[in-house]
């Protein structure tokens, strides 16, 4: 009996080990792929690992090709539609450490080991950097308004808490790149030797040409203060302390997002934004190249070719050999990463790209010094200058058509920044800064006649503080006290810039709590919305937006330093809109506005109930109006500049769109593209850029470039 009955167990071990592995067999050979996919299932030791990412990553495309997916609650995945060449493949997830790289080619099933993380300080590794920025201690709001070195210490200046979080965040250090990555949570050793790690801050912020920036931002704050907080930060980073919350896994739509990415432009340049369509038509363009603006960098604007998998650069003019250079910007100390070395040079200083209906690229760029052309100043002909003489400008535009491979400089009388065409075909500009007027070229009346002065306008902000219905002369300057029986000039300034479908213009305001603005062309009177802050008539509060996008219904959606989306419905409007009350900002239009908190985790010493405690610093938000990538259409989407993500509001909850590798993924817009409207998910997508001023802080350090960013979303995670 007990001879026979180990011998039916050991039949039964048998059997049971050989359907365990007739299972696993099946679960791969369940991963249908074709010729240009690898699929596979990834395990751990605790089994099947779901909501994890499968990077592979080639250099045998001429610039290097890296596409990302993620497991499904199997712990199935599929590498869609990637092109011929080995690759090193890995997994990397959230409570994991890197998978060795394992070598495969397209058309193989792959099956991969994921790897526990030891211990939750190995883990934390690979946490986005808001995590760990989350760490940073805010100054007790008690101690606002500042009473200055008699008093507190803390600058008069500095009148709310939410100030500082706004310095703290979006308009601080992270206009220009991520805090709590890798690279700033550490302290360079070649910075040198310090009695205190607010010295070493303090030396770290006067690095390379952007030294001055940075010295700048830091002075937005009680710069003592501020230094200290973060010499503590990073000591106790160093000593090892972790971040309290951690990320969650993608779930749910989250796993259904294939990213490809590309390498362009060089180590030594940055990228602000890409474009790759016209924003009106995202048909515009189809499977042609995406371009990238370098700002203070350089003058090469970088190119992909995402159907070939190239890059390549196109050079920038200027008009004037005395246009300056940022070459000639001083380090205040020397870079960490390049020395004494003045790695930034450009002549154009391009902002920012966009397409019109043609194909045409059209650039904010520097052609000349700043004093502007006789046409623009007092005395002119010009109807604008007779309004309103403009002396300086600093940047205009250029357009590059790909078919001839031409530019062309076009003379404006205006500061440009951003660009945005409306449905007849003007494109309008925003300044990026404090500044006067708002400026437009009619590129109808341009392309015919090539006359800059013609095809040119501008205006000043008068808001219709006498509620008359037109702009009369006579308003009161920007210094001057409001009266009722006339308008009002204000400081416009957008930083931001969209055409609404009744043909107004929109744009953000920075500052604090800043706003949104309204300039209709037709009467050229001017209407401004500051975001609700402890406003009792408003449902919830924010401050400073940045990046701003437009629905097609008319509904403004803008990032906000509090670490929020704002939407502002003029159509819910309840009040009048001019008279004296539209020079009372704050009250004008307090029930426009929906405020939505971003995901990830608040600064840890902050009471939860302060407005503005989430670490999230979005830097922009866009509007998929044509749905180029499958949530529907009108869908907002902010780029969590913190969060190595994307944000899209879908059905009034955040869809994560998470980049993991290389860590630092940081935008500063997308578009979205439709390449083949007749391929489903294939044909279209979203593409976006690494945007970081120091490229260096990209998980790599030294020697990483900027990227281009393709985001496609797949009904499952297993479509191919």
């Amino acid at each position: 009996m007990t001879t026979k009955f180990a011998a039916r167990a050991a039949l039964l071990t048998t059997s049971f080990a050989a359907l365990l592995a007739a299972s696993t067999n099946a679960s791969a050979q369940a991963v249908r792929i074709d010729a240009d996919d690898i699929g596979g299932v990834v395990t751990s030791t605790k089994g099947p690992e779901a909501g994890v990412w499968v990077i592979a990553e080639t250099r045998d495309t001429p610039t290097r090709y890296t596409k990302i997916v993620t497991t499904d609650d199997q712990g199935r995945y599929v590498l869609p539609d990637l092109p011929k060449g080995t690759f090193d493949i890995w997994v990397r997830g959230y409570g994991l450490v890197d998978s060795p790289k394992v070598k495969s080619q397209p058309g193989k099933n792959l099956d991969l080991k994921a790897v526990i993380a030891p211990n939750r300080a190995a883990a934390a590794q690979y946490y986005p950097g808001i995590y760990w920025y989350s760490m940073l201690n805010i100054p007790d709001a008690k101690l606002f308004p500042g009473t200055g070195p008699q008093g507190n210490g803390m600058p008069a200046t500095l009148k709310d808490q939410g100030q500082w979080l706004r310095n703290a965040k979006t308009d601080g250090c992270i206009h220009c790149h991520q805090l709590g990555d890798l690279a700033t949570r550490t302290i360079p050793a070649s910075l040198g030797h310090f009695n205190t790690s607010a010295e070493a801050w303090e030396r770290r912020l006067q690095s390379g040409q952007a030294g001055s920036g940075m010295m700048e931002a830091i002075g937005q704050f009680d710069t003592g203060r501020q230094l200290g907080l973060l010499g503590q930060w990073t000591d106790r980073v160093a000593k090892g302390e972790l971040p309290k919350s951690e990320p969650a896994r993608p779930v749910g739509i989250e796993r259904n997002f294939a990213i490809t990415e590309w390498d362009w432009n060089t180590p030594k340049a940055y990228v602000h934004d890409g474009i790759s369509t016209d924003k009106r038509d995202p048909r515009v363009n189809a499977k042609g190249l995406i371009y990238g603006s370098t700002e203070q960098s350089t003058e090469l604007l970088p190119w992909v070719d995402p159907i070939n998998n190239k890059s390549g650069v196109l050079k920038t003019e200027y008009r004037d050999p005395k246009t300056p250079t940022t070459k000639s910007t001083p380090n205040l100390a020397p870079s960490p990463y390049w020395g004494d070395e003045p790695i930034w040079d450009t002549h154009t200083n391009v902002h920012n790209p966009m397409f019109d209906e043609k194909g045409r690229l059209w650039l904010t760029a520097r052609i000349r010094p700043a004093a502007n052309p006789a046409f623009c100043k007092a005395g002119s002909k010009h109807p604008s200058a007779m309004v309103y003489p403009k002396a300086t400008s600093n940047r205009q535009t250029e357009v590059y058509d790909p078919k001839t491979g031409k530019i062309s400089m076009i003379d404006l009388c205006f500061n440009t920044h951003h660009l945005n065409f409306d449905d007849n075909g003007t494109l309008w500009f925003s300044a990026g800064g404090p500044y006067d007027v708002i400026g437009w070229l009619d590129v109808k009346k341009w392309d015919a006649t090539h006359d800059d002065a013609a095809s040119q306008g501008w205006s000043p902000f008068v808001v219709d503080t006498n509620g008359n219905g037109k702009r009369d002369v006579g308003w009161v300057g920007l210094d001057g006290k409001v009266d009722p029986t006339k308008d009002k000039q204000i400081m416009g300034a957008p930083y931001g810039i969209n055409t609404a479908p009744d043909g107004s213009i929109y744009g953000s305001i920075l500052g604090f709590p800043g706003g949104v603005l309204r300039f209709d062309p037709k009467t050229q009177l001017t209407e401004f919305y500051e975001v609700p802050y402890k406003n009792a008539k408003a449902a919830k509060s924010g401050f400073s937006p940045r990046g701003m996008g437009i629905a097609s219904d008319g509904v403004v959606w803008l990032a906000l330093a509090s670490g929020q989306a704002a939407a502002f419905d003029r159509r819910l409007c309840k009040g009048k809109l001019n008279g004296p009350i539209a020079a009372d900002a704050q009250n004008v239009c307090p029930d426009g506005w929906k405020i939505y908190d971003l995901p990830g985790p608040a600064f840890e010493n902050l009471p939860k109930d302060t407005i503005g405690a989430g670490a999230e610093a979005p830097y922009a938000m866009w509007v998929d109006q044509q749905d180029t990538l499958g949530f529907g259409k009108n869908t907002p989407i902010a780029t969590a500049s913190q969060s190595d993500a994307l944000e899209a509001l879908v059905d009034g909850k955040w869809v994560v769109m998470r980049v993991p590798y290389p860590m630092s993924y940081y935008a500063k817009g997308m578009d979205g593209r439709i390449d083949d409207p007749t391929t489903g998910w294939k044909g279209k997508g979203i593409y976006s850029t690494y945007s970081e001023r120091s490229v260096t802080h990209i998980e790599g350090g030294k020697g990483q470039t900027s990227k281009v960013v393709h985001f496609q979303l797949r009904p499952d995670p297993l479509a191919h």
